[in-house]
């Protein structure tokens, strides 16, 4: 039984999930905006809220675990100096899950995930369904 334990481990070993992990955190931070299965956009969130939570803190002590989890001293600066400032009112919730639509190859179910601070939304190309049912309509 998984009584707590906490966590999907997304059928990898612990050190291609933290490598895993490691990446997206760098790429949602360079980019902003990465699209990604459920699975892995659900588990990314609680990695970069925390990030920003270090962000938010300021401190050499914070920059240095931000460091030591992303190993890039550009985007440690880009969360420290731009993203983090944009949330200092916020209390949590530093990244919204938007559901895409399906993968083609294996119809994997995607998703967006983003900062909350974002202007535009991330859903550009309507759903299948929803495109499916504008055809029938007309």
């Amino acid at each position: 039984m998984r009584h707590l334990n906490s966590g999907r481990k997304l059928n990898r070993t612990a050190s291609h999930r933290k490598a895993l992990f490691r990446n997206m955190v760098l790429s949602l931070i360079r980019h902003g905006r990465i699209t990604t299965t459920d699975a892995k956009a659900k588990e990314l969130r609680r990695f970069a809220d925390k990030m920003v939570t270090l962000g938010k803190q300021g401190d050499l002590a914070a920059r240095r675990m931000a460091f030591a989890f992303m190993q890039s001293r550009d985007a440690v600066k880009k969360l420290f100096d731009e993203i983090a400032p944009q949330f200092k009112e916020r209390a949590g919730g530093y990244t919204r899950v938007i559901k895409f639509e399906r993968r083609r190859g294996d119809a994997a179910p995607l998703s967006v995930i983003e900062f909350t601070g974002t202007s535009d939304t991330a859903a550009k190309k309507p759903r299948k369904k929803a495109a499916k049912k504008e055809k029938g309509l007309s």
